[in-house]
């Protein structure tokens, strides 16, 4: 992967809070659905951390600042003529430029719906959302009601430790999966999926898996077209995105499937709990994404909604 170091930053896309604490603990997040109110690992890393032990990013894990993480002066060594696309939080905001220039003229295109902007907000161990209080446990999540994405960027290194998915193009995976849920938002499908739950209550995780699996086609589609995004300049954002990147990618997708996190909790494979999907779905979606870059073909729910 490959980023135009010419590129400029735009901030403005996104919330920096790191370090302004807020909210306390998980209680008003509804995390165990997932789907677009968990994220794409909300009930994983809450589940894996919890039964192995580690019981949520506490305070060792974010004292670090790896490649610009936590601490530091904010974004504004991100802004500008020469952003410094060595820090983490740079470089994760301009996948999120990225990310939503591709939507922004997808949306309207090529799913009839106008495309509204939705902030990714950085925070460090608690955070209020317009879901309620969360904290680092629960992993990057987004959020319907306020339409925003969130994201403690120390939940990458536990990505590649705890999960195994080591590749730097997990990163923009992350969070163009949870910007698919932005998508859904937009569409009335999030909204259509939870009156689907709400009349047939037992099925309630087989639609959550549903809006999972969108979410990481929708991830696909965007790495599909990701070279041909551009800055508010003009400037492409990507010199290149090579086929091993998307295998980090895919890799990424395959250690957050529903049945690896049971194994790796220690316990049996049960289908009837999954809330995202199995790792070969997963891995399937996103790859169907990137494969025919055509959101149409995202169509995960068939007639069940």
């Amino acid at each position: 992967m490959d980023l135009n170091e010419n590129a400029r930053v735009d901030t403005s896309q996104i919330d920096d809070r790191r370090g302004r604490g807020g909210g306390g603990g998980m209680g008003g997040l509804p995390i165990p659905i997932g789907g677009g109110r968990g994220g794409i690992i909300g009930l994983v890393a809450f589940v894996v951390i919890a039964l192995l032990g580690g019981g949520g990013l506490g305070l060792n894990a974010l004292n670090g600042d790896e490649a610009g993480g936590a601490a530091g002066p904010g974004l504004e060594q991100c802004a500008g003529d020469n952003p410094d696309l060595s820090r983490l939080d740079c470089r994760n905001a301009l996948f999120v430029n990225s990310i939503q220039d591709y939507w922004q003229d997808a949306l309207p295109q090529e799913l009839g719906k106008p495309y509204r902007q939705g902030k990714t907000v950085y925070f460090s161990q608690s955070v209020n959302t317009g879901c309620g209080s969360a904290n680092s446990g629960v992993g990057p999540f987004y959020c319907p009601p306020d339409g925003q994405v969130y994201i403690d960027l120390t939940f990458y290194s536990e990505l590649a430790n705890r999960f195994g998915a080591e590749g730097e193009f997990a990163q923009p995976y992350v969070l163009a999966h949870e910007y698919g849920h932005h998508v859904q938002n937009l569409l009335g499908t999030e909204a259509q999926m939870r009156r689907a739950q709400q009349r047939d209550p037992d099925n309630a995780p087989r639609y959550s898996v549903m809006l999972e699996l969108q979410a990481d086609c929708y991830a696909g589609v965007w790495a599909h077209h990701a070279t041909n995004t551009t800055d508010a300049g003009g400037q492409r954002i990507f010199n290149s995105i090579s086929d091993a990147d998307i295998a980090q990618g895919i890799d990424a997708a395959g250690a957050v499937g529903d049945d690896a996190i049971q194994k790796k909790a220690g316990g049996q494979v049960n289908p009837a709990e999954f809330t995202h999907g199995s790792s070969a779905d997963r891995q399937k979606w996103f790859k169907r994404g990137f494969d025919t870059g055509d959101p149409k073909l995202c169509d995960t729910f068939g007639n069940a909604l």
